[in-house]
Formats: structure tokens, sequence, C-alpha cells
């Protein structure tokens, strides 16, 4: 009797619904990598659908931004920071803002230090490294709401172990900061070289004491420019047994087309998260890759009706993860 009393007492403890502060500790770890496949605080299957912003340029802006990107439907947004390299450094307070409000909206924060865009320089890897890791309050205790995408499309040149040695020296020095979240990697390349992945990211995934990393396609002109590719970069990770999302993606791009339908169905026949670039900021020159026309999303350009509102689109694919219900 005192064993099934304990057993009833256990069902009943386990049976409420927790608040989605307290699920990283209620359940497992946070967000975790399973695979090929992402999981969130509660064991469940998270399939990312989102949106990215563009939050150093444009400050102050967040508490509009923010809602509105959640209004769409989207599950996650993936959010600009500096280190201080390129942009105004951001500080440990506005850092821990935006995390709130992504809660506050249900929405998965990735976060990402755009400074070293297209560089091959280990010093610019070392100080996103070395950013998060000052900022780590932020992240601590927050494993089962934020995922750590180091750096923005670090390395440049269309090569592979350049790539992987500088992710295999940062990555422990995250975990042992004490650094648990969720890490991501975009891949080689300006993030469209995705070789790099399926030749050594077995390697810097095994370099992650924690095995909890997973890896970004940017799918542009080169990696997303027609059907074949994007199936082929898509299979080519996951074959790997690698857990994979397409971080950026547009309708076209500087030098040719991309082929977003493609992106948005085999994603989701393939349960890959993808997260579009951006909200609303983008130069003249790139505002075709705008999804909304003010900050409000008052209305949508034809980039947004197509990647919110189409078929595959987040609207209709997107599902908000279990640690907000």
């Amino acid at each position: 009797m005192k064993i099934k009393s304990f057993i009833m007492s256990l069902i009943l403890l386990t049976s409420f619904t927790i608040p989605y502060s307290q699920k990283a500790t209620a359940a497992t770890t946070g967000f975790h990598v399973n695979g090929s496949s992402l999981y969130d605080g509660n064991n469940k299957p998270f399939v990312m659908r989102g949106i990215n912003h563009a939050y150093t340029w444009y400050k102050g802006q967040e508490s509009v931004a923010i809602p509105a990107i959640a209004k769409t439907g989207a599950n996650t947004i993936r959010i600009v920071l500096s280190d201080g390299d390129q942009w105004t450094k951001d500080d440990l307070a506005s850092i821990k803002n935006l995390i709130s409000l992504c809660e506050k909206n249900k929405l998965v924060a990735i976060l990402e230090v755009h400074d070293g865009t297209g560089s091959d320089d280990i010093n610019r890897l070392n100080n996103a490294a070395n950013f998060w890791i000052e900022m780590k309050s932020a992240l601590i205790g927050k494993e089962h709401t934020v995922i750590l995408n180091i750096a923005n499309e670090w390395y440049g040149t269309w090569s592979s172990s350049g790539w992987a040695n500088g992710y295999k020296q940062v990555i422990p020095k995250l975990r042992d900061a004490g650094i648990k979240n969720t890490l991501m990697v975009d891949c080689a390349g300006w993030g469209q070289y995705p070789a790099s992945i399926s030749d050594y990211g077995t390697d810097v995934f095994n370099s992650d004491k924690l095995k909890n990393t997973m890896f970004s396609i940017h799918m542009y002109e080169y990696a997303g420019g027609n059907a074949s590719n994007v199936k082929n970069n898509i299979d080519s990770v996951l074959n790997k047994g690698l857990a994979l999302c397409i971080g950026e993606f547009g309708i076209r791009h500087t030098n040719g087309d991309v082929d977003e339908a493609t992106i948005m169905s085999y994603c989701t026949q393939k349960s890959v998260g993808y997260l579009a670039w951006s909200w609303y900021g983008n130069n003249s020159d790139l505002s075709f890759l705008d999804l909304s026309k003010d900050m409000k999303g008052t209305s949508y350009t034809e980039a947004g009706n197509i990647i919110i509102n189409g078929t595959n689109g987040i609207k209709a694919t997107s599902k908000i993860c279990s640690v907000f219900k």
C-alpha cells in the first residue's frame, strides 16, 4: 500500500500544468538535439517557423516588432546583436529585456552576434564567444526558451577545415563557461556552403561535451537557388544525423532567384525549421527581403505574403513551443 500511495503521489505531482518558466528543471535541461531532431524542454519535437529581426540596428523598436512578429503565427525569432566589433555593443540588460519580450509573446529566441559576418578571422569568432561568456547570466536558466547562434555567417570562404577548426576552439570555451543552451552553427561560405557541415559537422558536434549543437544553412541564390540544391543541401546534413534549420532565406537575392517554395515545402516534409530574413529595415537594394512594410506589421510585402501566408508558410505550419502552453 505504501508503494502504491507513493506511485499515486508521483502521478499527481507530474500531471498538473507547469508554467514555462519552471519547465526547464521539471522536464529535461531545455532545448536539446537528438540525432537530426531538436527537442524542447518537455522532450517534444520542435520545428522552428520564424523571422529574423535586426534589433541591433533598430534599437527601441523591439516592443513593437516582437509582438508584431508573434502575430504572424511564428514560433521563433532570430535576433541580431553586436559584440562591439562593428556596431554598438549590446548590453546585458538589453539582452535580458529581449528574452523577456520573446517569452511574453511565446517566441523562442535565437540570439546571434553579427559582427563577424563573412570573416575568416578566428579573432572575430573568439570575440563573439567572449561576448556570450560576458553575457552568460542572461542565458543560464533560459535553456528552455533561448538558443545561441554563436556567430552569423562566420567564415566567408567556401571551405570546410578552417571553419571547423574555429568552431572546435570556441564551443568548448562556451561550455566550460557554464553555457548549456543549444548552440547553433552557421555553415561556411557566408552561410551558403553546406558542404562544410557534411564534411566536418560531426567533428564540430563532437567538440561539444554536451552534444547539444545544431547547424544552419542560409539559403539564398547559391544554397537555395533551385529545388535540387535545396533538397540536396538539406539531405546532406540530415543524412549525417545532424540537426538543421534554415537560418535565413528570402524570395530572391543579389545574384539570383531563390526557390522559397521548395525551401518551405521540403522543410515541412523533413521537419526542418526555417527563419525568414527579415522583418523590416533592409537597405534599399535589398528591400525586397522585408516581410513587413513597417515595424508594426500593418501590411505585408510580396515576400511577407508568400512566407507568412503562403502554402507551407508560417501560418500554415507553425506550432507554438510546448513550454509556453
